[in-house]
Formats: C-alpha cells, structure tokens, sequence
C-alpha cells in the first residue's frame, strides 16, 4: 500500500479532497498511490498540505512493514496535533491585547521564542498581526481626517477591533480543521 495512501486515510481525505487543498490533479494523487514517485513542486505541496517530511512520501513500501509504517504515520499525526495547538495558542494569544495594537504582536513573538517554533505559520500569525497594527491606526486616522462624521469615530474604531477579532478566531479555525491559515499574507514582515 502507499504511503500516500495511507497519510491520506489517516487524516480522514479522500483524493479529491487532498486535490483540493493541494492544487495537485487527482489523477497525479492515483498515480502516486499507484506506486509512482512524487518528484519536485508534487513532492513538496504534498507534504506541506499533509504536513508530513517529504522523505515520508519517497520511502518505498518495501522497505517497511505496514505495522511499521502505521506507528511512524500515528507518531507524526500527533506531533502535527501538538504543532497545532501551538499555532493556536499563539494565534489566540493575540486577542488578550486587541485593544492595544502594539501588544498584540509582542505576546505571539514571546511565544514563539518561548516555544522554539519559528516555522512558516508561526511567522505569518505575527505577520498578520504586524500587518494589522500599522494598517488599523492608519485606517483609524484617516477617517477622522477625512471628518466624515466625529460621531461615528466608535463605532469605526469597534469595527476595526471586530475585524481584527473576526481574522484571529477564523485562522484558528482553519488551523484546528486544516492545520493551515485562512488568511495569509504573501510575504513575511518578520
């Protein structure tokens, strides 16, 4: 059996599903479970998709036995589980400080120091809320310059916490089902 296969049934895909999420064809996924080796940009998104090491999906099945191959996938899923619950816990940490921008980021950036996970994610969770503290108070000031309505200066400034609350709690949801961010920037500001 592959180890695709077997990745793929452990986390609960099907192969359109894994196509979905990882822009690879299903017929590619079926051939690579029919025994063919993934290679380059394939090998890669498959296994950032899956979050697995690339090295899991070349390892042929000859080489060990299913029971084998079970505890390795059983031992790797949970230390994905465990990397989850850190990505959370730093993305959530965020909201302790919504209100105040700066802190916001400082919190997640101790986390990670403290938790020793400078990963991809880790680094786009501070990012996003890099990002948002710069853009919220410029946001902010505009309206007040552009003076549209001083009685609306509130309200504009709860929507722009609610928005922020709304990303946070949206990425921690799609990192407990997907183990991956909903909103993402396309760089990185740290």
């Amino acid at each position: 059996m592959s180890n695709l296969r077997l990745i793929r049934e452990q986390q609960n895909l099907t192969q359109e599903e894994l196509a979905e999420q990882s822009g690879v064809s299903v017929r590619t996924i079926q051939r690579i479970e029919a025994g063919s080796a993934p290679k380059g940009y394939t090998l890669r998104v498959l296994s950032e998709t899956l979050n697995i090491p690339e090295l899991q999906l070349l390892v042929e099945s000859s080489q060990i036995s299913d029971e084998e191959r079970s505890e390795l996938l059983t031992a790797e899923l949970s230390t994905v589980k465990a990397d989850s619950t850190v990505y959370k816990m730093i993305n959530l940490s965020s909201l302790l400080f919504i209100i105040l921008p700066p802190l916001n980021v400082l919190l997640p950036l101790f986390l990670m120091k403290g938790k020793n996970a400078k990963d991809a994610m880790t680094v786009q969770i501070i990012s996003i809320q890099l990002m948002w503290t710069i853009l919220a108070p410029i946001v902010f000031l505009l309206w007040v310059l552009m003076k549209l309505g001083n009685s609306y200066n509130v309200l504009v400034l709860a929507l722009l916490v609610i928005l922020n609350l709304y990303i946070i709690i949206r990425n921690t949801i799609e990192i407990d089902k997907n183990n991956k961010l909903y909103y993402k920037l396309n760089f990185n500001m740290i």
